[in-house]
């Protein structure tokens, strides 16, 4: 039996039913599961020095496109709205090759779980030049961090009244057909999972409502988890009402696309209605907010989400729209937005580190995660609180106030896969000079 003691920490988070928070407390895990959690535990097992640090559930991001991790900061997507940004990445990405798919999921993946994360979902939705969805999985299975990829897709093209190019489209066959294979392939409903798959075909612009129907009906058939982009700006919604003759909602739910194992991106437009509509049937939303900033596309109304009942969790995006992949950083901004939003006590940093621990594990489908409990996994950030972020704070516990972005260790199904903030599962010096030769490649060909 694999143990480990984490002994002494000032503060635990655990986010459990009750919120508990501990102080000079213990927690011991056994083969990737907690097995204790209080004061004073006695065991065997190896013992991590934690005293003087904050210790949380590890982070959950429920929204990202790992590969977007190579195209950071692209002149002329810099200042654009959605679908600019797309038509001018679109052909940057059409060059990418497994290794790129690969190499940018890793980099992604690094930079989350420097910040926190344990469990990460993805939406790859583009399959250039032989990708596959499993060049992420091993990526992940490489770095250690739990993962939830999506077999994403696009089936309009721009000749058929899509946005995307011809090129990076594929038959709504085909798409089915690997959906299919890479679920048999790689999907693990255990507990303990690692490996999680799901369906998720790209969004309303880019794909029929044809090929979303046949997704959900395969989604539900395999037991698997939907997911797609939703009511994310203005011109989303325009489409929408132009394209089907509905609010996003409506389409949503005419497809078969809401119910507690849907999980949309952004929903930054939703109306009262759509609200409702969610919260009933508990259909969960992945809050964006740097990306949604970045682009343009407002403040999602998670106040009124929670109020209502919506399961809400936390997502960085891609790295092409966000351009950061912090996890912290982006619970800590979801505050702030909310607070700009709705007023000064409208989220306190403890409710937005409930939406990006707890609340996007339930999105995930996940009740094992985002907690600290016995019986939960051992998905476990440690925050070193001594260095200057901190310093003069009245309340360490209160991490998204005042507290570091990076983490100091990082426990995923009992495993430290960041030591004294480093990650320690593969070679970063080696990633990172391999990465930016590929996006230098990749602007040099242009």
């Amino acid at each position: 039996m694999t143990k480990l003691l984490l002994r002494g920490a000032a503060h635990i988070l655990t986010m459990d039913d009750t919120r508990r928070e501990l102080e000079v407390a213990d927690i011991l895990i056994a083969d990737g599961q907690i097995g204790a959690v209080g004061a004073s535990l006695q065991s065997d097992a190896p013992v991590l020095d934690v005293s003087g640090c904050v210790v949380t559930p590890g982070l959950v991001n429920t929204h990202h496109h790992l590969y977007q991790s190579l195209t950071r900061a692209v002149p002329g997507g810099q200042d654009a709205l959605l679908f600019g940004w797309l038509q001018t990445l679109y052909p940057i990405w059409a060059r990418f090759t497994p290794d790129h798919v690969f190499t940018s999921a890793q980099v992604g993946l690094a930079e989350l779980a420097l910040s926190g994360c344990t469990l990460s979902s993805d939406h790859l939705y583009l399959y250039p030049n032989g990708t596959r969805l499993e060049d992420t999985i091993h990526a992940a299975a490489e770095i250690g961090v739990r993962f939830q990829p999506t077999r994403g897709a696009m089936s309009i093209g721009i000749s058929d009244g899509g946005l995307p190019p011809d090129s990076l489209v594929e038959t709504e066959e085909a798409i089915l057909q690997d959906c299919i294979r890479v679920i048999d392939a790689f999907h693990d409903a255990s507990p303990e999972s690692m490996c999680r798959v799901g369906v998720a075909p790209c969004s309303p612009f880019s794909v029929s409502r044809d090929l979303m129907r046949e997704a959900a009906h395969l989604a539900r058939d395999k037991a698997v988890m939907m997911h797609t982009h939703l009511a994310e700006n203005d011109e989303d919604i325009a489409y929408s009402l132009e394209t089907f003759g509905c609010r996003p909602g409506q389409y949503a739910q005419d497809l078969g696309w809401v119910g507690p194992d849907v999980w949309h991106a952004h929903c930054v437009k939703l109306d009262a209605s759509e609200i409702a509509l969610f919260a009933e049937t508990q259909t969960g939303v992945a809050h964006c907010p740097c990306s949604n900033c970045r682009l343009g596309s407002g403040i999602a109304p998670v106040k009124a989400m929670r109020a209502a009942g919506v399961p809400v969790g936390l997502g960085v995006d891609g790295s092409a729209s966000n351009d950061a992949g912090n996890l912290v950083a982006e619970a800590r901004q979801a505050m702030l937005l909310q607070r700009v939003a709705q007023g000064a006590d409208a989220m306190s940093a403890r409710a937005a580190l409930e939406i990006a621990t707890r609340g996007g594990a339930d999105v995930l489908g996940r009740p094992e995660c985002g907690r600290i409990a016995v019986g939960c996994r051992a998905d476990i950030a440690v925050w070193d609180v001594s260095g200057i972020e901190s310093a003069g704070s009245w309340d360490p516990a209160a991490v998204l106030l005042a507290g570091p972005t990076t983490v100091r260790d990082l426990i995923v199904e009992g495993r430290r896969i960041v030591q004294d903030g480093q990650v320690t599962s593969v070679d970063m010096g080696a990633l990172l000079t391999r990465q930016n030769q590929m996006a230098r490649d990749l602007r040099g060909a242009l």
